[in-house]
C-alpha cells in the first residue's frame, strides 16, 4: 500500500480481521513489537493486507449490486411495436406479424376485385403480393395529411397473414419500439370500452395518441378480404 490508508472496521469484518493496530499498534498501547522498525502501522505489511482485504470486499459488494440491478432491468417485459402513420392517425402493430418494412411500390389494380380492401397486387422482390387498404380496414378516413415540416417516406409493410404475406401501403413509419408490457396491459384495459375496429388498446407515446391494433383480429378481417 502507498500513503495512509485509514481503517475503520465493523464488528463484523473484525471478526475476519485482526485489527492489531487499533489493540498494539499505533491506536493501542504500542507493544507490538514491530512498531520500532516500522514506525507507524500503515508501513507495515499486515496492516498493508488488511486494507487490501478491505478494498477487495468493498469491489465485490460493486460487483453484485451492479449485477443485481442488471437482473432487475432484464425482468421488465416489453413487447416491439412497429409505429406507422395512416392519414392523421398514429396506429402501432405488433412486430411479430410483421416480416418486413418496404419502399412504396406500383400497385396494380385488379379487374373484377371482390373486395373494396383489395388495391390489386405489388411487386415485391419478383413475386406479386396481394395489396390491402388499411384505411378500407379500419375504417378510418383517406387523407394524406402529415405532421407539419417532416419529411414523409411512404412505405410499405409486409405482413405475414395466413396463406402468404402481404403489403399494406402506409404514409409514414415511425420505428419499431419496446413498450413496457404494464403500460400494453393498462392499455389493453381501456380498449376494451373503446370500440374502435381491431384495436386492443389506445396508448401514449411522444406526445401521441396510439392506437394499437389488434394483429389477430386485423390478420382475420385480411384473411377474409383475399377469399
Amino acid at each position: 500500500m502507498t500513503g495512509p490508508v485509514s481503517l475503520n472496521v465493523t464488528h463484523d469484518e473484525a471478526q475476519a480481521i485482526d485489527d492489531c493496530w487499533n489493540r498494539i499498534g499505533i491506536h493501542g498501547d504500542h507493544s507490538c513489537p514491530l512498531l520500532a522498525d516500522h514506525i507507524h502501522c500503515r508501513n507495515c505489511a499486515v496492516y498493508s493486507a488488511a486494507a487490501t482485504h478491505l478494498l477487495d470486499r468493498y469491489a465485490l459488494q460493486q460487483d453484485d449490486e451492479r449485477h443485481s440491478s442488471a437482473v432487475v432491468e432484464v425482468q421488465v417485459a416489453t413487447r416491439s411495436l412497429l409505429m406507422f402513420r395512416l392519414g392523421e392517425e398514429w396506429l402501432a402493430l405488433s412486430t411479430r406479424s410483421l416480416v418486413e418494412v418496404a419502399p412504396l411500390q406500383t400497385v396494380h389494380s385488379l379487374p373484377h376485385q371482390r373486395s373494396r380492401a383489395l388495391l390489386g397486387v405489388a411487386n415485391v422482390r419478383g413475386a406479386l403480393v396481394a395489396c390491402l387498404s388499411l384505411v378500407e380496414l379500419l375504417g378510418l378516413e383517406a387523407s394524406t395529411a402529415a405532421a407539419s415540416g417532416a419529411r414523409v417516406m411512404p412505405r410499405m409493410l409486409i405482413i405475414a397473414a395466413q396463406g402468404g404475406p402481404v403489403v399494406v401501403p402506409v404514409d409514414e413509419v415511425d420505428g419499431i419500439h419496446a413498450i413496457d408490457q404494464r403500460l400494453l396491459d393498462a392499455a389493453s384495459q381501456s380498449g376494451q370500452q373503446a370500440g374502435a375496429r381491431y384495436t386492443r388498446g389506445v396508448l401514449p407515446y411522444k406526445g401521441r395518441s396510439l392506437r394499437w391494433l389488434d394483429e389477430e383480429q386485423l390478420l382475420s378481417a385480411v384473411t377474409r378480404s383475399l377469399t
